[in-house]
């Protein structure tokens, strides 16, 4: 299992994700805030924030007061649509972090070497996320970063299948990043037809 990529391709901002591809936990935020705002600006929120903190830290994050957190989050442009809650989400992230992984996002996928089960596990729980964007951290881990924990594909279900175009786990270029766009309006469309 392989550390970050040289450069993720997610945002269209070289900068952010510059951040994104140095920092786990940057990432980890991106995919918090990737629900109900588009792709690219949910992963540039934390660019926002360090911008606005001088630097992307997790103590930092976890140490500010949640409610000057907050604020900072919903200064325009906001780190998102809903930017108050999702400051509180980033907040309560980067506490539990800290308080279950001695602050390191990698342990996530390498303290005791987990399976890809335990990996989905671990992820799940985390504040902010659920079935799905578990399962779709997990592809973009395998699929981008080259962390590939047995049985990786299968437990990422859809998202892990190669050449698949469903996800931000896989956008590498403003061309991916249309066809995921293209595959998410067919299949919201695909349901409310049914």
């Amino acid at each position: 299992m392989a550390g970050m990529p040289k450069k993720l391709r997610l945002t269209g901002d070289p900068e952010a994700d510059k951040l994104l591809s140095e920092d786990h936990f940057a990432l980890l935020t991106g995919l918090l805030l990737d629900q109900q705002f588009p792709m690219e600006h949910a992963f540039a929120g934390p660019r926002k924030i360090a911008d606005r903190m001088g630097g992307f830290s997790i103590t930092k994050i976890a140490e500010t007061d949640v409610d000057e957190f907050v604020e900072l989050c919903v200064q325009p442009p906001a780190i998102h649509r809903y930017g108050g809650s999702m400051g509180r989400r980033v907040h309560a992230l980067a506490l539990h972090i800290l308080e279950n992984y001695k602050g390191k996002t990698a342990n996530i996928w390498k303290a005791g070497k987990p399976d890809a089960k335990e990996v989905f596990r671990r992820v799940k729980a985390l504040p902010g996320f659920g079935d799905q964007k578990a399962r779709i951290f997990l592809a973009l881990l395998g699929k981008q970063l080259g962390v590939t924990p047995e049985g990786w594909r299968e437990v990422a279900g859809a998202y892990g299948e190669e050449g698949s175009r469903r996800s931000i786990a896989d956008v590498t270029s403003p061309e991916a990043l249309a066809e995921v766009r293209a595959f998410k309006k067919a299949a919201k469309a695909a349901a409310a037809g049914s």
